[in-house]
């Protein structure tokens, strides 16, 4: 899943390609992406971008008064093209669920595809970014200067979920998801089942400290890549997540993983959890 980093990366570079170009034609391919019908997809025909925006895990383009906002899901992604195909797309069972089609230069433009049969991508035409329910409801900003350790702190207090959970609820944290909570624990040290209102004082500004420079690094290793590179370049800067079974690069452990029903976590013993393996409920379930 693209997360804060990727979503970032993307938009720079969309931004950088898209100013003042004029949409020439949208085409819609999957009805299921489009969530809005008021202003029509249409409408952002004949206008010329003015910008992106990034608001946690959302891009929102903005053309002329209306903005065309993405959530890319699980396995969504733009795909930049100097040359689109020149006949149009057609409904079927293939990835591509936008096209975006520029007046200047002929034949440039823009993919929104999804990968695999659960689709989770969302488009929205909107007049105000807000108006986007998702997006209205995100919580603080991890890049913005208002993040601050007493802020964190705040988010943590009485908050009686594991930190894990807390780092990916996109109303307490805008941007962070299953791949990067795992990352920012390794980095801090923690053991993503330690219940966040339990967490000391120096827990609390290693966290933070952790979630900063893990985003950062990662945004900072993005920059100027093309899209077709982000999600390799997110593969390789893992040290924990998706690499079950490989040596913990700080200690030399060996990464285990915790399964849920539809993800899976990423952790080192030796580094976060005094040497002690999580409980898998899964796992256990099937040994039974």
């Amino acid at each position: 899943m693209p997360e804060l980093p990727e979503v970032e990366a993307l938009g720079r570079f969309l931004e950088e390609r898209l100013a003042g170009r004029v949409v020439d034609r949208a085409q819609l391919v999957s009805v299921a992406a489009l969530k809005t019908y008021d202003p029509p997809l249409g409408a952002v025909e004949g206008r010329a971008f003015e910008g992106v925006a990034r608001y946690g895990k959302f891009l929102a383009l903005r053309a002329g008064e209306l903005f065309l906002v993405m959530h890319l899901g699980r396995a969504g992604w733009v795909r930049w093209s100097e040359r689109l195909p020149a006949a149009p797309p057609r409904p079927g069972r293939g990835p591509l669920a936008l096209r975006v089609r520029l007046r200047e230069p002929e034949g440039a433009g823009f993919d929104v595809t999804e990968a695999g049969s659960q689709k989770h991508l969302a488009l929205y035409v909107v007049r105000d970014p807000q108006e986007v329910p998702g997006l209205a409801r995100l919580g603080r900003d991890p890049l913005e200067d208002g993040f601050t350790r007493a802020a964190f702190a705040g988010m943590l207090t009485g908050e009686r979920r594991q930190i894990k959970g807390v780092l990916r609820d996109q109303s307490v944290l805008a941007g962070i998801g299953n791949a990067y909570s795992d990352e920012i624990l390794h980095t801090a040290r923690m053991s993503p089942f330690k219940l966040a209102a339990d967490l000391s004082g120096e827990e609390v500004t290693r966290l933070y400290a952790a979630v900063g420079t893990t985003l950062a690094e990662a945004v900072e290793r993005a920059r100027g890549l093309a899209p077709e590179d982000l999600k390799a370049e997110k593969r390789t800067g893992m040290r924990v997540h998706g690499r079950t079974g490989e040596p913990c690069p700080v200690c030399g452990d060996t990464v285990r993983e915790v399964s849920f029903s539809d993800s899976s976590l990423q952790y080192c013993p030796t580094c976060q959890t005094g040497g002690k393996p999580l409980a898998d409920r899964r796992l256990s379930r099937l040994l039974k």
